[in-house]
């Protein structure tokens, strides 16, 4: 094509200098007129006429950089028409091609893209991405909050922005040649988290097939935040801990006297007080067990609450009424006030009843002889209503409240024990309010009493 273009321009070339030779010679000879004379009318004819042929020659050239610099600009839309039927014509359909080809492929790389980025943001896991010099290059918002990362983070070191050898350690040994690395990362206070890390190597997309050069390797690490795992995995084992701890006490205390009594003392007159022992041991067996099961069903969510509108002044009254005998023993008052018989609340009757039992079963356990409990209840604006258990006993450490409401947790345990108790009390209590879609908290000031609130939907009108 180059040559035969080229041959166009010559012979037009050569054509023009052959026609104003003829015109300039004819003006000479045949006219009389000086050299410079016909030199000039010569110039003036060929001006124009050699205008109009640089136009036809370099029109479509000029056309076609146009276009090449629209598609630069990627501001291409349209196809341009060259009416010519030599090579140029076929130049400017290939360069049209090319710019629908390289269009589509553009747009193909765009989606992908944004697909990527869509699904990076989507993410509940946090993703770093380094380079071949293990420098960043891109962090998802993710990341930045689970690690509360500064914007800019792009083209510093993992060690610069996260503070943690065992991971810089880590990339290094992804991007020098391992595949995969994985490791569990502690990150220090505040906000202790603990994360599950796992680091696997990249080939850059201009790297070439089998090329081991670092630069075009690079890694990428994914962080889940197992934190809350690692919590749960520490209450199931202190839990399963408290558990065996509850129910080998009395176990040992029924078999140790249930032996003795097998050895020839069924016979003694203190054979009666040892079976008191055992049976007294196994009602506290069989009270762990059902306050498991109970706390069992809750948790697994099959408990089936039969809603129904409650009078709170009668569920008050008959709780009361259950825990007369233990109220007079320790001489405790108990008063209610603000309880108005017109406050209703929506709720089990069954499963509210155990709530109050359970909260004024603490309070007459743990305030003190000849005091006053007090219950309470007023409406909060909210379409709910918030109850309160108050007594006057020891109250609670500070440091102690957060954890009240777990699973075999006692402030003071032997003191607990000897009273009975179970540690399940305020944790069913917890679970039961949170069924009827109410909230449970407490305060206290140790030495002066504690006060337990929660809340229950008021009856709808």
């Amino acid at each position: 094509m180059r040559l035969r273009f080229q041959w166009q321009f010559t012979f037009i070339f050569l054509l023009v200098l052959f026609s104003l030779l003829l015109i300039q010679g004819g003006l000479f000879f045949l006219l009389g007129r000086s050299f410079l004379f016909s030199f000039f009318i010569c110039l003036l004819i060929a001006f124009p006429v050699v205008i109009l042929i640089s136009k036809y020659l370099t029109g479509p050239v000029l056309k076609m950089t146009e276009k090449v610099q629209k598609i630069v600009l990627r501001t291409s839309d349209q196809r341009i028409q060259v009416y010519s039927n030599d090579d140029l014509e076929g130049l400017l359909k290939t360069i049209d091609e090319m710019d629908s080809q390289l269009g589509k492929r553009i747009d193909e790389i765009s989606r992908e893209k944004d697909y990527l980025q869509t699904i990076l943001r989507g993410m509940i896991e946090g993703v770093l991405l380094v380079d071949g010099r293990g420098r960043i290059l891109m962090v998802n918002s993710a990341l930045r909050q689970l690690l509360n990362l500064s914007a800019n983070v792009t083209d510093k070191t993992p060690l610069e922005i996260i503070r943690n050898a065992e991971l810089e350690r880590a990339i290094r040994k992804v991007i020098q040649g391992e595949n995969k690395v994985s490791l569990e990362l502690k990150m220090p206070a505040p906000g202790e988290k603990i994360l599950d890390v796992n680091v696997v190597s990249i080939m850059a997309s201009s790297a070439e097939p089998g090329e081991k050069s670092e630069k075009g390797r690079g890694a990428i690490a994914v962080f889940h935040d197992i934190t809350r795992l690692k919590e749960l995995e520490k209450v199931r084992q202190d839990f399963v801990a408290n558990v065996s701890h509850e129910l080998r006490t009395p176990l040992t205390s029924i078999k140790g006297y249930a032996e003795t009594l097998l050895d020839g003392a069924l016979k003694d007159e203190i054979a009666y007080q040892f079976v008191q022992v055992i049976k007294r041991h196994s009602d506290r067996l069989a009270k762990i067990v059902e306050d498991l099961l109970t706390l069992s069903k809750i948790e697994s969510r099959e408990l089936d609450l039969k809603i129904e509108s409650l009078s709170l002044s009668d569920l008050v009254n008959d709780v009361i009424a259950l825990l007369t005998e233990t109220v007079e023993k320790k001489k405790i008052s108990i008063s209610r006030q603000e309880i108005l018989s017109s406050l209703a609340v929506e709720g089990d009757r069954n499963y509210l009843e155990q709530v109050f039992v359970n909260l004024l079963d603490n309070a007459i356990k743990y305030g003190r002889a000849g005091g006053r409990i007090t219950i309470s209840a007023r409406e909060t604006g909210q379409k709910e209503i918030q109850i309160s258990v108050q007594d006057d006993g020891m109250g609670i450490p500070e440091q102690d409240l957060p954890r009240i409401f777990e699973r075999f947790y006692r402030v003071d345990k032997g003191r607990s024990q000897e009273l009975g108790g179970t540690g399940l009390g305020l944790s069913i209590v917890k679970h039961i309010v949170q069924a009827h879609g109410g909230k449970v908290w407490a305060e206290s000031e140790f030495g002066k009493g504690s006060t337990f609130y929660f809340t229950l939907p008021l009856r709808r009108t």
